[in-house]
């Protein structure tokens, strides 16, 4: 027994005629006879008197009948909650962000959304990506806003904008006054990570053409877990670093960062959510308020390349050894 099943036999009540009920239904006469037929086998009772004219339900068919009324109305009824549901605009929400994104763009989003959405509440929680995607599968968080693509297949992807990479370079750096980067050899032993920021290290090894992670030559060991530490560093001369474009926006003209030439290096920022979120209208009113938020040079079309984290072996092997310390 089907919903659309239901649907035909009180279209038939309705219209007491087979061809009548079928064009309303969107269905041909024989489907709607067969469909029919399907349903008084499967119940092991007549639904009409097919000898009378105009078509007449049996006894037991008018309680059925009545009965299909009512499943209808309250299928109806979840279908509107849904669709209600789907484009509502009030309540809190939970939203993760990556801690290499949230210290440049959520203040602008804030202010954002604050106008689009007065009715919305949105609790915001900075985090690393390994982190963010366990919350998304048990809950924690509703939304996540990060580098994609994840390769889980049970969370779903929105991408918004893509982000470029750029160099950030200290004083003596050899390509200090030049227009744009391109990766020196003595840089890739110098690069600086962050740390428990695997899927960021990934990219950053992509870029450098890093494969196997043994990339640094331990001086000292400082455990850096922000991009603003790591600029830092790299001033006071002990390292090199590649960082997103949002995190220098706001530094003065200088020759402390620089652009990769074309095809530029960038990471898809995205919003996740698990694959049973369905508030598709609150996704595009974030989508919109992310894009109006971002400054016209990454809204740029440009020639670029994306740069995954998912399947890196870097990744791979880190978020392994960080499952064992557990």
């Amino acid at each position: 027994m089907t919903i659309q099943q239901l649907r035909y036999i009180v279209a038939l009540d309705e219209h007491r005629h087979f061809a009548r009920a079928a064009e309303e239904s969107m269905v041909t006469q024989p489907g709607l006879t067969i469909q029919l037929k399907n349903l008084e086998e499967e119940i092991g009772i007549k639904i009409f008197d097919r000898t009378k004219v105009p078509l007449k339900p049996t006894a037991a068919g008018e309680e059925i009948i009545l009965r299909a009324r009512k499943v209808l109305r309250e299928a109806d009824a979840i279908r509107d909650f849904v669709v209600n549901k789907k484009n509502d605009l009030d309540g809190t929400v939970t939203l993760g962000v990556i801690s290499t994104l949230s210290p440049y763009l959520i203040p602008h989003f804030i202010k954002a959304m604050s106008a689009s959405v007065p009715n919305m509440k949105f609790i915001i929680r900075e985090s690393n990506t390994g982190q963010l995607m366990a919350d998304l599968e048990t809950g924690a968080i509703d939304i996540a806003l990060m580098a994609t693509p994840t390769g889980n297949g049970v969370l779903r992807e929105y991408p918004v904008f893509q982000e470029p990479f750029v160099a950030y370079l200290n004083e003596g750096h050899p390509m200090a006054e030049a227009k744009h980067y391109k990766l020196q050899p003595q840089d890739s032993p110098e690069l600086l990570l962050l740390e428990h920021e695997y899927c960021f290290n990934a990219q950053l090894l992509d870029i450098c053409g890093i494969k196997d992670g043994g990339f640094s030559k331990e001086r000292f060991k400082y455990e850096i877990n922000s991009i603003e530490t790591l600029k830092n560093l790299v001033r006071a001369g002990l390292g090199f670093a590649l960082v997103p474009q949002l995190s220098v926006l706001n530094e003065p003209e200088s020759f402390m960062f620089k652009p990769f030439e074309e095809p530029v290096p960038v990471r898809e920022i995205s919003l996740v959510v698990a694959d049973t979120f369905t508030r598709k209208l609150l996704l595009e009113k974030m989508s919109e308020a992310i894009w109006n938020c971002l400054p016209e040079s990454i809204r740029q079309n440009k020639a670029h390349k994306k740069i995954r984290w998912n399947d890196s072996p870097y990744f791979i092997e880190k978020v392994a050894e960080a499952m064992k310390g557990l």
